[in-house]
């Protein structure tokens, strides 16, 4: 699935949040509600915005931080599991705690 099928597919899953859109950046895209930036989308995976409390959740399911190249690691962006990306209300929730993380940065 290309960037930009699984890009649209990303924001259908998140239909229920309001005023999420996207911005192309890191060769993927920014993920938005409203000016708040809180996800990633790159190569083919998802990525959100993580706290010293959400984190371990990630953790937990052996996601990792995000990457954009070999010398860069975004520690703070960790990756979705698929089956939380597969399931809306599960992605929503996981959306707004990300939202919530970048908010109380």
């Amino acid at each position: 699935m290309n960037d930009d099928t699984f890009k649209d597919f990303v924001l259908d899953q998140l239909s229920e949040l309001p005023g999420v859109t996207c911005r192309a950046m890191f060769g993927g895209y920014g993920l938005y509600q409203g000016k708040v930036f809180f996800g990633i989308v790159h190569n083919g995976r998802l990525y959100f915005k993580t706290n010293e409390r959400t984190r371990p959740a990630y953790v937990k399911k052996g996601m990792k931080p995000f990457r954009p190249n070999a010398k860069q690691t975004l520690k703070t962006y960790y990756e979705i599991p698929v089956d939380i990306i597969e399931d809306p209300d599960q992605l929503t929730a996981w959306a707004k705690r990300a939202l919530q993380c970048q908010k109380q940065a």
